[in-house]
């Protein structure tokens, strides 16, 4: 069975949250989770969330243990964007662009 969670807007680039799901895509749920607690970076915080929320979701709906749970599909994918702007050289105005994130993730039970 497959147990989902999903994340909207996290104000963190969608460039900057890829690279850290492709290193947890298909490991084991505990495997990945210790990865990101010990990670010190703090864009690991929403994926981390999310995962546990997943595994939660799991515990809660069909008693399932986290031990047994690995990650089939993790998606980062682009939210909206913010745009303001800044002064820029010779008093222009300079668009800056603050990105979104939807995060979504996707754990499977291990075939026994």
């Amino acid at each position: 069975m497959q147990f989902v969670a999903k994340t909207k807007f996290v104000r963190y680039s969608p460039y900057k949250l890829r690279p850290l799901a492709d290193f947890v895509r298909g490991k084991g749920a505990v495997t990945a989770l210790d990865w990101l607690r010990a990670h010190e970076n703090q864009r690991v915080r929403p994926i981390r969330k999310m995962i546990e929320s997943a595994v939660a979701n799991a515990k809660n709906l069909k008693n399932s243990k986290a031990e047994d749970l690995i990650i089939k599909e993790i998606r980062i994918d682009q939210g909206p964007i913010f745009r303001y702007y800044k002064a820029g050289a010779m008093g222009r105005a300079t668009i800056q662009r603050k990105r979104f994130s939807h995060l979504s993730v996707i754990l499977e039970g291990k075939e026994v």
